[in-house]
């Protein structure tokens, strides 16, 4: 699940739940209340990812940093099942949908949303409080109140699973 590599070593804030079935390689920081989903793989091997407080790396998630570069990923930050990020940065409160695909170098301001299946090209900037959309992604429109109340609500429904598969933890079944 954590790995040292190169020298490098995760480090984990004591709030943070991160599943046994994740990978957690290298330079990697990841801050308070998060949740990082099963089959999540964070490659801080050449490069470094520091992820704020309260983001959710649902499952699937690959994050890769670029080489002798930091990746930084915001507080409060979604990252939808399946989605992939070899980003620059991404911005507080943002939303990668699921099975998007955020490219080297780029970045995500803050508030905005990729949709599901988006590609965000290399060294593409998303501006803030936008929707982006497509391939390649272009901003399609502002952020609007609906958007704000279904993520707040989402961000929270992920910061609160956190806390309890930590105080729960997983059992094992048998058939």
């Amino acid at each position: 699940m954590l790995y040292q590599f190169d020298g490098r070593r995760p480090q984990i804030g004591k709030t943070t739940y991160i599943s046994e079935l994740a990978q957690i390689i290298g330079d990697v920081v990841i801050g308070e209340n998060c949740y990082i989903g099963h089959g999540a793989i964070l490659r801080g091997d050449y490069g470094r990812i520091v992820i704020g407080n309260e983001t959710a790396v649902e499952e699937g998630v690959i994050i890769h940093a670029p080489p002798d570069d930091t990746q930084t990923i915001g507080r409060r930050v979604t990252m939808g099942h399946g989605a992939i990020l070899h980003a620059k940065s991404i911005g507080d409160l943002a939303v990668i949908g699921m099975g998007a695909i955020v490219s080297l170098f780029s970045q995500v301001g803050e508030g905005s949303i990729v949709a599901e299946g988006s590609v965000v090209k290399s060294n593409q900037a998303i501006p803030d409080n936008v929707v982006a959309a497509g391939n390649p992604a272009r901003v399609v429109r502002p952020i609007n109140d609906r958007d704000e109340a279904m993520w707040t609500y989402g961000k929270q429904l992920y910061v609160d699973l956190a806390a309890k598969y930590l105080s729960l933890g997983m059992t094992p079944v048998s058939r």
